[in-house]
């Protein structure tokens, strides 16, 4: 069958699978545009390139299967950057194609040429400039391959236009091996040996915390990591990327750790003798300043990634492979040791016997350990004053957005204050429903980032609670979500500031705020939604907070935007500060005496 390489880069885009892509036509990738009106895949236009990246990542994050944007050459690839920078840092699987000047135009600045390979050498686990229409097959085949195997990760493929042109005759590779990847060889299972050295470290600590990363939903091991969890008894700490890992209502779940992480988190990872660090990458966000990081513990690491391994902290014990599958030979492993669960041997504070452990012969006990946890929770919870005034808190309007919703929504954040009390005051039950921008902290991520969402997962309930600063750098995009039929709910908390920024210019630069003020009013956000054909409401005082959320719920037929005027100069507690230790850790002035190491 003769195809042309633009009908070859559909077929192909078709034979993986591929059901929903984003994207914006412009003059070299157009060749690859009529054929879409041929295909089953469904393509939306995006008002801007970087949009069709964010909204590819928020989609590859909720369902996780690859996601697919597509723009074109110079600009449009340009505006693809920062997408695939963001994905490369989350390790979200991408497959990002470009069109290209003609190959005999490639060298000579020819209009909208740009070496988008080399711009992206850096950001994407790997990329193709497609030089030969029969070369299409097998590199869209390779591309899956690459952004699904191993650690996932972004790819991009660069179609020069005479390529799309050309004719081939269609072929599709049949085996790993027709995908010419010399050098490619993911190690997935773990060595037996260090995982059977791990397991005798874990049944000798007496402080063990399960420090868990991104690593474990990307290998879909949610229930490997509760079964895990509840054989050992051990604490679980969920870093910002692993939200919904593990449920927060467990009573073996600590929080998140991390410069914004609740105390406990924080400073049991301090304390402990034991930090079993699963598919974490030991970010400086989790370890404040390194040399000061949980200084007693030994260390078991376990990452895909054999390059994350003694990159910040040299293990004791470094397994590489998939996350999942590591944790369920480590399951094996306690069960050929003889541990079984007893479950009276920690209590929570309400009272209810929770899963603390297993108990051998001549193991340690930890209710010592579990008794000073609990004692941490107690005096150190999260806290924020209660309006006054009629000011809204932004954490108020994060914990009756809780409320009023279904616990699988699928919650979305930019990045900045609101991500952070999006984090701490939502309580994710369920993994795949926290989307955020974590290593590159991309502004402008949510509302794109949510249309994905939304596209992946039709069946949920999805909200962006973004800022005032965020919500101005992509909004455009709701101008798709009302004309792709994509009901989206944004939550902005408007503080009229760039929150994060000032905060810090507040507690670290004395009180000299330095272009971190934007406006409560400037653009009027209830306006430009309906300009965009969303629902626009307004919120000004706390009794206004729980109806207008209780009428976005109720709209399903358009997106809709909520702008709620929060306290401008509440900050984000508790916090690491920049460059120092963990045990420097900052709570609310209400809980001053926290911040002495303990």
């Amino acid at each position: 069958m003769r195809l042309t390489g633009a009908q070859a880069l559909i077929k192909s885009l078709e034979t993986q699978g591929v059901e929903v892509m984003f994207g914006l036509p412009g003059g070299a990738i157009l060749p690859v545009y009529d054929p879409i009106l041929d295909s089953s895949i469904r393509h939306i236009l995006v008002r801007h390139e970087q949009g069709a990246g964010h909204m590819a990542e928020g989609y590859a994050m909720v369902t996780g299967r690859p996601g697919v944007a597509m723009a074109t050459s110079g600009p449009g690839a340009t505006n693809v950057v920062t997408p695939l920078s963001n994905a490369y840092m989350d390790s979200t699987p991408l497959v990002v194609i470009t069109g290209q000047v003609s190959t005999s135009a490639i060298g000579s600045d020819a209009f909208q040429e740009c070496d988008i390979t080399g711009v992206t050498m850096g950001i994407t686990k790997h990329n193709w400039l497609v030089k030969r229409a029969e070369d299409i097959p097998r590199t869209v085949a390779a591309a899956f391959h690459v952004a699904t195997t191993g650690r996932p990760g972004p790819v991009l493929i660069d179609v020069p236009k005479d390529v799309s042109n050309a004719q081939m005759e269609w072929y599709w590779p049949e085996t790993e091996a027709d995908l010419d990847l010399p050098g490619y060889h993911p190690r997935t299972e773990g060595d037996p040996a260090a995982i059977a050295a791990a397991v005798e470290l874990m049944l000798r600590a007496e402080r063990p915390v399960l420090y868990v990363g991104g690593g474990a939903l990307k290998s879909r091991g949610a229930a490997a990591l509760i079964e895990l969890a509840e054989r050992t008894g051990f604490p679980v700490v969920t870093t910002l990327m692993a939200r919904g890992a593990f449920p927060d209502s467990h009573p073996l779940c600590l929080g998140m750790p991390g410069m914004h992480g609740n105390y406990t988190a924080v400073t049991a990872m301090q304390r402990a003798d034991l930090l079993v660090a699963l598919g974490s990458r030991f970010d400086d966000r989790v370890t404040g300043r390194v040399d000061a990081f949980a200084p007693g513990a030994k260390v078991i690491h376990v990452d895909i990634d054999p390059a994350e391994i003694a990159k910040v902290r040299v293990p004791e014990v470094a397994i590489v492979g998939d996350c999942r599958v590591v944790m369920e030979r480590m399951l094996d492993a306690l069960d050929a040791a003889g541990l079984v669960h007893d479950e009276a041997a920690v209590r929570t504070d309400r009272g209810a016997t929770a899963v603390a452990g297993s108990r051998a012969a001549g193991r340690p006990a930890r209710e010592g350990w579990w008794g000073q946890l609990r004692a941490w929770q107690r005096e150190y919870p999260l806290h924020y004053e209660a309006e006054s005034e009629g000011t809204v808190k932004p954490q108020m309007v994060v914990e009756t957005l809780r409320d009023l919703n279904p616990e699988d929504t699928i919650v979305v954040a930019g990045v900045g204050q609101h991500q952070m009390w999006a984090s701490q005051y939502w309580r994710f039950e369920h993994p795949y429903t926290w989307v955020n921008s974590g290593g590159a902290g991309t502004m402008g991520f949510a509302v794109p980032a949510a249309v994905g969402a939304k596209v992946g997962r039709p069946d949920k309930t999805v909200w962006a609670i973004d800022g005032d600063g965020c919500f101005q750098m992509t909004a455009q995009e709701l101008v798709t979500a009302s004309a792709e039929r994509i009901p989206i709910k944004v939550a902005i908390l408007n503080n009229a500031y760039l929150g994060m920024v000032r905060q810090w210019q507040e507690m670290f630069y004395a009180e000299r705020y330095s272009e971190v003020y934007l406006s409560p009013d400037l653009p009027d956000y209830v306006k430009w939604a309906e300009a965009m054909g969303c629902v626009g409401i307004r919120v000004e005082s706390p009794e206004e907070v729980a109806p207008a959320i209780e009428k976005a719920n109720a709209i399903d037929d358009r997106p809709v935007v909520v702008d709620f005027r929060t306290d401008a100069f509440e900050k984000v507690f508790p916090m690491v500060p920049a460059g120092g230790s963990n045990d420097d850790i900052v709570v609310h002035p209400n809980q001053a005496g926290a911040r002495v190491a303990q």
